[in-house]
């Protein structure tokens, strides 16, 4: 009896999991299936969380704005790691063939509501700031591929290039949640990285800021 109290004491369900998260079962769901959360483990059928292991990370106590994302100085910045993948016409879309813009990467999915709100504003500062040297990248982290993402694109008629990702990029840029914002600038590097939903205008004012540089 006692030995059931604990075990019940020191595990939480999926549902209960994702509350102390502050996040949506589903990314919870998608996060541990890919072994991003620590003290995650199936049993049946149901996921199950130690309590013990789980931590609560900034992002998720952020609240909807995610983390502040203060702009890192440029002599501590560390090198963006690059990539090539394909658009849904199939077409490389390389990081490197950037070098002199501004990027800013999305990582996103098409069952994120976050991501969704997001992707508006998005397209609204690819618009503005393209001749001052934006470029903005879509991520998407969907399991089935072009099959989902291929129509939302097509129907948000997004405004700028969107690629499929993979597991090995997500640990590259140590993507936790969804949405994740990331800000390379001219060199290259990363000079912002925002878990969860960005800030609008503040996000809009780093941009600025690093076309200024």
């Amino acid at each position: 009896m006692n030995l059931q109290m604990t075990d019940r004491d020191r595990t939480l369900c999926l549902h209960a999991a994702a509350k102390r998260l502050r996040m949506p079962e589903r990314t919870l769901r998608y996060q541990a299936s890919r072994g991003w959360i620590q003290g995650a483990f199936k049993q049946g059928k149901l996921w199950k969380f130690w309590l013990s292991a789980l931590a609560l990370p900034a992002a998720y106590l952020a609240g909807p704005a995610g983390v502040p994302a203060a702009i890192t100085a440029a002599g501590l910045r560390k090198a963006a790691p690059g990539f090539t993948l394909t658009d849904s016409s199939g077409a490389p879309v390389r990081l490197s063939d950037y070098k002199g813009k501004v990027v800013l990467l999305n990582f996103w999915a098409t069952w994120c509501h976050g991501c969704k709100l997001e992707i508006p504003w998005f397209m609204e500062f690819a618009n503005r700031y393209k001749d001052g040297g934006l470029v903005v990248i879509g991520v998407s982290m969907d399991d089935d591929g072009w099959k989902s993402v291929k129509p939302y694109v097509e129907q948000k008629k997004m405004n700028y290039p969107v690629v499929i990702g993979n597991q090995g990029l997500a640990k590259q840029y140590g993507l936790g949640s969804m949405p994740m914002t990331v800000l390379i600038d001219r060199h290259g590097k990363i000079a912002t990285s925002t878990s969860g939903m960005v800030d609008k205008g503040g996000c809009e004012s780093e941009i600025r800021a690093l076309l200024r540089e």
